[in-house]
């Protein structure tokens, strides 16, 4: 297989992050990593090939005119590996916008897909984790992009997690058809057309409300990228919160130590399962690669699972599978 395209410079504790990283996932998991940077700015890479990069789109810096301009950055120029065959996916804790915008500039979309998606795996109560999309790539969306969200993240859960005929939901303040916003009346009106579920090999099983996003009752769950964020974000903050508590608490006496010493290891389960740290990357789907945005506070664990998961994605064959779904739907 080919070596996976690495953004040396992407996240807030890069390079030495992102190269410690890159270590561990050749030297405990046997995967060819390949740099791209500053070979001046990456001090000892320990014998990992780069790609000399000589531009770094920051945090703060707008997404599309940054790539655009910069063509000679970390982020673009480890898509255009992707593109140019040198590489079998990509890999970036930078700039989100940036690295979606490498990826459907220098990699292109598949064919057929209106916009991609940034899917999130979120741990349930049993059984494999809920697919969550949009989880920050398109802030304002469409309905028909919404049933095509519903497609791809079908495809996913059933090749990532073995699911055969996914649950999907979508996600409103109701459950009940009439439910939503504009937006979300109309997603409904579509997923819940027979050729939905024939050209997806999914099932809708309707709306879902926040409640739901952990329950196993559901496999994927669709949204806009402005609301899937903030839930992740919200999920992600109020358990860390909730553990934070429950740790000070086992500080405060004996009684509460004894009562809290019994659940804190299943609490820890989960928040290690939502922890970025664990699944490494978020994947974007519908672009002719495999395309992987990761936190911007990874560190070298993160960086690690993230390339660990780009291999496993690109043996699945994961992008030949979303662009016949796709395609099939779409024609």
């Amino acid at each position: 297989m080919l070596p996976i395209a690495l953004d040396a410079m992407g996240g807030d504790d890069a390079p030495d992050a992102v190269v410690e990283g890159a270590c561990r996932a050749r030297d405990e998991h046997g995967i060819d990593v390949l740099l791209v940077g500053p070979p001046d700015l990456l001090g000892d890479h320990h014998g990992l090939p780069v790609i000399p990069a000589s531009e770094v789109i920051g945090m703060a810096d707008d997404p599309g005119s940054s790539v655009r301009r910069r063509k000679d950055a970390t982020v673009v120029r480890a898509a255009e590996a992707v593109r140019d065959g040198r590489a079998a996916a990509t890999v970036s804790a930078g700039n989100t916008g940036a690295a979606m915008a490498s990826a459907l500039f220098r990699i292109g979309r598949l064919r057929g897909v209106a916009r991609p998606a940034i899917a999130t795996p979120i741990p349930s109560v049993s059984g494999p984790p809920t697919v969550l999309l949009d989880a920050g790539a398109n802030a304002e969306c469409q309905a028909p992009w919404l049933v095509q969200f519903a497609q791809m993240g079908a495809v996913y859960s059933r090749r990532r997690y073995g699911v055969e005929t996914p649950r999907v939901g979508l996600l409103s303040i109701g459950e009940e058809p009439g439910k939503g916003n504009s937006l979300a009346k109309e997603a409904h009106e579509l997923l819940s057309d027979d050729t939905f579920g024939d050209a997806s090999g999914a099932s809708f099983v309707g709306n879902v409300e926040g409640r739901d996003i952990m329950s196993s009752e559901v496999d994927v769950i669709v949204t806009d990228g402005f609301t899937g964020n903030v839930v992740l974000k919200t999920l992600e903050g109020g358990i860390g919160a909730v553990l934070d508590r429950l740790r000070a608490l086992m500080d405060a006496d004996e009684q509460s130590r004894a009562a809290v010493v019994p659940i804190l290891p299943g609490l820890t389960e989960i928040f290690h399962d939502l922890d970025p740290d664990t699944y490494g990357a978020a994947l974007l789907l519908g672009v002719k690669g495999v395309s992987l945005i990761s936190h911007g506070a990874s560190g070298p664990e993160a960086i690690c699972n993230a390339l660990r998961t780009a291999v496993d994605l690109v043996e699945m064959d994961l992008v030949t599978a979303l662009a016949e779904a796709v395609g099939s739907a779409d024609g």
